[in-house]
């Protein structure tokens, strides 16, 4: 009996130590590489929730992206007819969600400018003979003033009586989809995990006994700008005029339409919200951008967020006094660092 108990004792102490597993998996989806890391999980959690991960983020692009054949590019067909119809999966939802965030935004962040931005044509940003539109196909667009209000909603039928209005989800879609698997994630006991779509993501838990540390790109360097650590479940969401871009005659485009213009909003080259809803940090990410240095703070108001850092044209960093306390700047990099006012 002596040995049994020994060994079984030995067996006990053995499960105790074990070094709990860390998994990675990705795909490209949303026109990025997404990329999940799950931890504390055993090998079968893990290649479960891989395999739910991709077939949810493949449907949901395709679902939701203008340029495929699923539920947006339909629902965008429908709407230049002028007739009702009923929606698509999951495109009601979107529109809903969406037209909270653009009457907060006065707009800047408006999915109804589909046709503006494939006038500009960012999702060909590598073509090497891109060239930005005529001015007066940006003027016409402009002035049908397209948004989600031009949408009468009855039940889940839509319809709208205005022809320029095109939808693209770009500054929410991928946002929302995140916290969807985030959430199925938790459903299925996983309790610490980040899903990094590009740069963009959601961490939940932790990382054992330290949190999830986070690196900010710099938006003119190759190099990271500034770290955080997640607390509990956050997003950290960054919109940068260096993500979608190309050059013409020598000057820079990049993917951030400003909807007052027709033209990539100026004055500022990224956007970075910390938030608990992927959804909203992501298009307030776009409409701060948008917004600019002298608005940004104002919108950063009506979303009723707290941390926020914004960094204009000149490479001055903005930055709201409950984010900086969570930022650790990279010391090798020389910084000009404006703390604002309390929101």
């Amino acid at each position: 009996m002596l040995k049994t108990f020994t060994l079984l004792a030995f067996l006990s102490l053995t499960a105790c130590d074990k070094t709990p597993e860390e998994y990675h998996h990705s795909s490209l989806n949303f026109g990025t590489l997404i990329d999940i890391t799950l931890y504390d999980v055993s090998a079968d959690q893990a290649d479960a929730a891989f395999k739910q991960l991709d077939e949810d983020f493949s449907y949901m692009h395709t679902a939701w992206s203008p340029w495929e054949a699923g539920s947006i590019t339909r629902t965008n067909h429908l709407l230049k007819t002028g007739v009702a119809f009923s929606s698509g999966p999951g495109v009601l939802d979107l529109i809903k969600k969406s037209a909270v965030l653009s009457d907060k935004t006065e707009q800047l962040y408006n999915p109804t400018i589909g046709q503006l931005i494939n006038l500009w044509q960012m999702h060909k940003h590598d073509d090497p003979n891109i060239q930005p539109p005529e001015e007066h196909l940006i003027k016409a667009l402009l002035e049908s003033k397209p948004q989600l209000s031009d949408i009468n909603i009855d039940g889940v039928k839509l319809q709208t009586n205005n022809k320029a209005v095109s939808l693209n989800f770009g500054a929410f879609a991928k946002g929302y989809a995140i916290d969807l698997e985030i959430e199925m994630l938790k459903n299925r006991g996983i309790k610490n995990a980040i899903i990094n779509a590009g740069g963009d993501l959601k961490a939940i838990g932790s990382h054992g006994a330290r949190p999830w540390y986070i690196a900010i790109k710099h938006p003119r360097l190759d190099t990271w700008l500034a770290k955080i650590e997640t607390q509990n479940e956050e997003s950290v969401f960054t919109s940068g005029d260096y993500e979608r871009f190309y050059l013409y005659q020598g000057k820079r485009y990049h993917h951030i339409l400003d909807p007052r213009t027709g033209y990539p909003a100026q004055s500022v080259q990224s956007v970075t919200v910390l938030h608990t809803d992927s959804a909203m940090a992501d298009a307030a990410a776009t409409a701060l951008f948008v917004a600019g240095p002298e608005k940004w703070l104002k919108m950063a108001k009506n979303l009723q967020l707290k941390e926020v850092m914004l960094i204009d044209d000149k490479g001055i960093i903005h930055v709201t006094p409950a984010m900086k306390k969570r930022l650790k700047f990279n010391s090798q990099i020389e910084t000009t660092i404006l703390t604002t006012a309390p929101l």
